[in-house]
């Protein structure tokens, strides 16, 4: 293994920094996007709960490899090529969106209702309330769900092997067909993987238990 992480290290950094920046952006987006969705779920306005209903249990039912090869494969056929990274990125963002709607929804809907009362008849938009008040309460309720959807992600990110993203995953294919050594070289990718998952599990506990006592 040792032998393996000498020889292919520039290979394994390249894989390592893409799997890493794959999952950051995917990430922030499909938070942004898993917020919206909740808040339309709620909102009271038919039309925008129908379309986020929809979207959180197509998305929910399908899986990833399914919308990033839709991307990679479907959409280049209609004049708009995307590499690998871009189109398993989308993949990621649209897919892990869907399961982050109904946790940030879960959170909302175990604040009590009256903070949103009282919020909205100090003069606040529901927006504002929603923002200022019934979201910073509810993030602090789903945090370890919300952690598990993060964690998730990052390892579903090995879907950029599939559409040649030039990840991780895909770098250990490429290391373990050269060397024909798979038991080590995907030892090896695992523990890479542990070293990106790892922190953000300390950080959610982290989070959890500071966000407890305030």
């Amino acid at each position: 293994m040792f032998q393996i992480l000498n020889d292919y290290s520039s290979q394994l950094f390249e894989g390592f920094q893409i799997t890493l920046l794959s999952s950051l952006i995917a990430l922030v987006f499909s938070l942004i996007l898993g917020v919206l969705l909740a808040i339309f779920q709620i909102s009271g306005k038919k039309s925008l709960a129908i379309i986020a209903n929809i979207y959180v249990e197509f998305f929910r039912n399908i899986p990833l490899l399914v919308v990033a090869m839709f991307f990679y494969v479907v959409v280049p056929l209609y004049g708009l090529p995307l590499s690998g990274f871009v189109s398993g990125t989308l993949g990621l963002i649209l897919y892990t969106a869907a399961f982050i709607a109904d946790t940030v929804r879960t959170g909302i809907l175990a604040v009590p209702n009256g903070q949103m009362e009282a919020a909205r008849s100090t003069g606040l938009t529901f927006i504002e309330a929603m923002r200022h008040v019934v979201l910073p309460q509810a993030f602090k309720i789903v945090i370890p769900p919300l952690g598990n959807q993060f964690i998730s992600l990052i390892k579903n990110s090995s879907i950029l092997a599939l559409v040649a993203g030039f990840d991780l995953m895909y770098q250990g294919d490429i290391i373990a067909s050269e060397t024909f050594n798979v038991f080590d070289t995907y030892l090896l990718i695992g523990l890479i993987y542990l070293v990106l998952t790892l922190p953000m599990s300390y950080l959610m506990r982290y989070l959890e238990k500071r966000w407890a006592t305030n």
